[in-house]
């Protein structure tokens, strides 16, 4: 394809690369993301597969609005169990047999801005994510010795109990900050994101959808995108640094993530391929409040992405649908997770 030609390839993918974008920042927006279960409550704010299709490529400059849908489902047995229910289990928890399910849904109203004028030859912008969503976490428990539970049930030994937790509120809200370069079918893109610890939380409640911690996640990648074959690799790397939360004495250790897509553009208007992630804890939980010990933990996941270009009234609208399988699970819930995600430019409708 030519030069023209290529830029037109751009101006119609250009929701897809939105919605990807808005993914790294909601990604973290995971606001309650279960996967990472070597993590205090078997959450981590920077939620696993985010960055997927298109994620490193940096959209024009304007305001967009990503309507973002995520579910995740997982099951955990034995240690993994028991630091999901460590506040319910109290100083006893290993004196139970535990299986945990787990199930959270969450939405992700996002806006971000991307300058009209550039930064070190670089478009930059930032995104303000306000996750609201449900979680419901139930177990089995049977007691290994005679024990009291920190609500101050009693069990013998032998003795089959339940705990159950849900609850609907808004998480902690996050801010994130990037900067992307272009040079041909290459594209690159460093990003901040920063949790801020505002959102519904309670230390006796195995729910919650905030946590009560300072975090902050920095990660790149790039994007490699050729229009003249339909066939893009893109890649991202980062770390998530995690403060200490003042009311369990608890402190998470950093987590690395790595996350990627192969993709085939079969058309303006449509996509397909396949996505995953690997996560591994690089430094253990620390504090008073964590029973466990350093409790590292790992996962890896693969699945399918589908991503649709349309238009409605001459506003571009993309959707993405993914969905992860995780596979390799150590320390933490194993189960699936989908996302579904909508993106709109503003600019149009302020036009009009």
């Amino acid at each position: 394809m030519t030069g023209k030609l290529f830029r037109n390839f751009q101006n119609h993918c250009r929701a897809v690369v939105t919605a990807s974008l808005a993914t790294a920042l909601l990604l973290i927006a995971a606001v309650s993301s279960p996967p990472v279960k070597a993590a205090e409550d078997a959450k981590g704010f920077y939620l696993l597969g985010s960055n997927g299709p298109v994620a490193n490529i940096v959209p024009p400059p304007g305001t967009y609005l990503v309507n973002y849908k995520y579910y995740y489902g997982g099951d955990a047995s034995a240690d993994p169990a028991r630091s999901v229910l460590a506040n319910d289990l109290g100083r006893f928890e290993l004196d139970v047999d535990v299986d945990v399910r787990a199930d959270f849904f969450l939405e992700v109203p996002a806006f971000f801005w991307v300058a009209p004028r550039k930064l070190l030859n670089g478009r930059y912008g930032f995104a303000l994510l306000t996750p609201v969503g449900y979680q419901d976490i139930s177990a089995d428990a049977s007691a290994l010795a005679t024990l009291t539970l920190a609500d101050g049930r009693s069990f013998q030994r032998g003795q089959n109990f339940g705990i159950n937790d849900d609850t609907f509120s808004f998480g902690d809200p996050l801010i994130l900050s990037f900067i992307g370069w272009d040079r041909g079918n290459w594209h690159w893109r460093l990003a901040s994101l920063t949790n801020i610890p505002i959102g519904a939380d309670d230390d006796e409640n195995v729910a919650n959808m905030g946590f009560n911690r300072w975090g902050t996640d920095l990660h790149g990648g790039f994007t490699w995108l050729d229009p003249n074959i339909g066939l893009e690799v893109s890649a991202t790397a980062g770390f998530t640094f995690n403060g200490r939360n003042p009311d369990t004495d608890y402190k998470t250790g950093t987590e690395f993530h790595v996350e990627y897509a192969l993709m085939k553009h079969f058309s303006k208007s449509f996509s397909a391929g396949l996505v995953g992630f690997h996560y591994q804890q690089v430094t253990g939980d620390s504090g008073d409040g964590a029973n466990l010990g350093d409790f590292k933990g790992r996962a890896t996941a693969l699945g399918p992405s589908l991503n649709f270009n349309t238009q409605i009234r001459k506003i571009p609208v993309s959707t993405s649908l993914r969905w992860y399988h995780e596979v390799d699970v150590k320390n933490r819930l194993e189960g699936d997770s989908v996302y579904l995600q909508t993106t709109v430019p503003l600019g149009p409708l302020f036009q009009r």
